[in-house]
């Protein structure tokens, strides 16, 4: 006989393991119920949400029960915020574009750049540029400026090209009265003191120094390209200040410079993300009334000149063998750059350009190719994909207010100058050819792609909006630019380079010259049929 406790522990022991056994047999029924389910049903019935109730058994293509319909946004490509434009009584234009977000970019931007230093020493815009943003009459030095926006989030920056000058700041919205303060002082009341102009040019020396050592030679190319194509005048003068200008330029030149061109009437208060009315308010309190620290009087001396296409070459012999020195140095190349006049952007005729630049596109040889990259562009095609030697083909459109220039850059080894020549000039005749419609197509869709990329970022809508409102007092809005490059056809491809072949071609040539072909010998080669170089017959070589 067991002892009462031994039979209490066996009882408990008993019924430990009946209902361990009960609930695994509830558990194998549950289990053969749901697949029972899962094979009659469907996965659906199978679902549980996260308390445990299984969800409804509603197909994915059917509405849910109990869920109001919904409401898909629609995409038609059209901005629904325009740009609003003010004129204030002084003759300033404010434009604004709505954009969420908590940072809005906000500038002044001024018809004034290399273009219009006809009557002064070349370089002006280059100094402007450099001293943007220094001591002015409410800030002591530049830090005081980066200090004032650093508490705002913010980065300020100046830019000047061959027709524009353009200060900008961008900021946290709720710091706009500040901004617009620190531009108007930084564009109306610098102090250019004696200091700060010898830095620049010490700064402006290193530049012009750096330009001519760097292995990318681009810019310096399309110096060179816009000074044979308009030569001695508008946009073919120097952008970057000339070494021998450098010590000519001074307080009492900038001050003249800026009297003439640095007025109201030739100046865009533009913003990007911010409210119309509040940046009206705001350049009616720091821009209206404010007297310029060189004196307020009418301008009287402004150029008014229009660009006059020349033609031309302009070559520069040069040891480019140790350009770039290291572990994988590029080799010794000669760079040519040729162009013909198009137009101006106020043109209808610059849509079908930009399209055509699109199509001839190009790159360098290295490229890995890939979505995007032009890899079937004509000068990939034709050029790069053919001619394994050459170094790098790729086509340029400068476009101005009254005048353009569409151009080819190309390298390659200095022993093949001749030929590589002769390439660019054919692919120049070829332009004039019937455009395939896919090629087109596919030019015109990367266009309106790269477009529409472009303006998503904020501080290209910004400059985007300033320049249509300085050069036309209005903007086009995307969709717009979109459709007429949708109406593009190939006989307007055909018509445009058929005026563009005949106008005198615009040449820039840099490194070993040795094998370069005459002017004469390439303004042929643009003239006839085929775009090939006269034959020349050597005795000896």
């Amino acid at each position: 006989m067991f002892a009462p406790e031994v039979v209490e522990e066996i009882s408990i022991l008993i019924r430990v393991d009946f209902r361990s056994k009960t609930s695994r047999m509830a558990t194998h029924m549950s289990r053969c119920r749901t697949w029972c389910r899962l094979q009659r049903f469907g996965i659906a019935a199978y679902r549980k949400y996260s308390t445990g109730g299984g969800y409804p058994n509603v197909s994915l293509s059917t509405p849910l029960p109990g869920i109001p319909k919904p409401v898909f946004a629609s995409v038609d490509g059209q901005e629904k915020c325009e740009t609003k434009i003010t004129t204030l009584e002084n003759g300033l234009k404010v434009a604004s574009q709505n954009k969420f977000g908590q940072f809005c970019t906000v500038g002044i931007l001024i018809n004034s750049g290399s273009r219009h230093e006809a009557k002064y020493p070349s370089g002006i815009g280059h100094f402007l540029e450099k001293l943007a943003f220094s001591s002015t009459a409410q800030y002591g030095s530049k830090d005081e400026i980066l200090l004032t926006l650093e508490k705002h989030g913010g980065i300020c920056d100046c830019q000047t090209s061959r027709d524009t000058t353009m200060y900008a700041v961008s900021a946290e919205v709720k710091g706009l009265d500040t901004v617009v303060s620190l531009l108007s002082d930084a564009v109306l009341q610098p102090r250019l003191l004696d200091e700060e102009v010898e830095m620049i040019r010490m700064a402006v020396r290193f530049e012009l120094e750096d330009l001519n050592m760097r292995p990318d030679p681009e810019p310096l190319l399309t110096e060179m390209i816009h000074a044979a194509a308009y030569r001695g005048n508008t946009v073919g003068l120097p952008r970057f200040c000339p070494a021998e200008n450098v010590d000519k330029i001074d307080k009492a030149v900038l001050h003249s410079y800026l009297r003439n061109y640095y007025c109201p009437e030739r100046m865009v208060l533009a913003g990007v993300g911010i409210e119309h009315e509040q940046l009206v308010d705001c350049a009616r309190k720091h821009l209206l009334d404010v007297k310029p620290v060189w004196g307020a009087s009418l301008a009287t001396n402004v150029d008014l000149s229009v660009a006059q296409y020349t033609g031309g070459i302009v070559k520069m012999e040069k040891d480019m063998s140790d350009v770039s020195l290291g572990p994988t140095p590029i080799p010794e190349l000669t760079h040519i750059m040729i162009g013909l006049e198009s137009c101006s952007f106020l043109e209808e005729d610059f849509i079908p350009f930009a399209v055509l630049n699109m199509m001839m596109g190009g790159g360098g040889s290295f490229s890995a190719g890939g979505p995007g990259k032009g890899m079937f562009t004509r000068l990939y095609l034709n050029v790069l994909n053919r001619h394994h030697w050459m170094y790098n083909a790729t086509s340029y459109h400068h476009s101005y207010e009254d005048s353009g220039l569409l151009c080819i850059h190309a390298s390659a080894d200095p022993r093949q100058v001749r030929e590589m020549v002769e390439i660019i000039t054919r692919e120049f005749i070829q332009m004039g050819g019937s455009a395939g419609e896919m090629e087109l197509e596919r030019a015109k869709t990367q266009l309106k792609s790269m477009l529409m990329m472009n303006l998503e970022s904020r501080p290209v809508i910004f400059e985007d909006v300033g320049r249509q409102v300085l050069s036309t007092g209005k903007r086009k809005l995307p969709h717009e630019l979109c459709d007429l490059i949708s109406s593009v056809t190939a006989s307007d491809i055909k018509r445009v380079t058929t005026k563009m072949l005949r106008s005198k071609p615009a040449v820039a040539a840099l490194g070993d010259l040795t094998e370069l072909p005459t002017y004469e010998h390439i303004q042929a080669a643009l003239s006839s049929k085929d775009g090939r170089l006269p034959r020349i017959y050597r005795l000896f070589r």
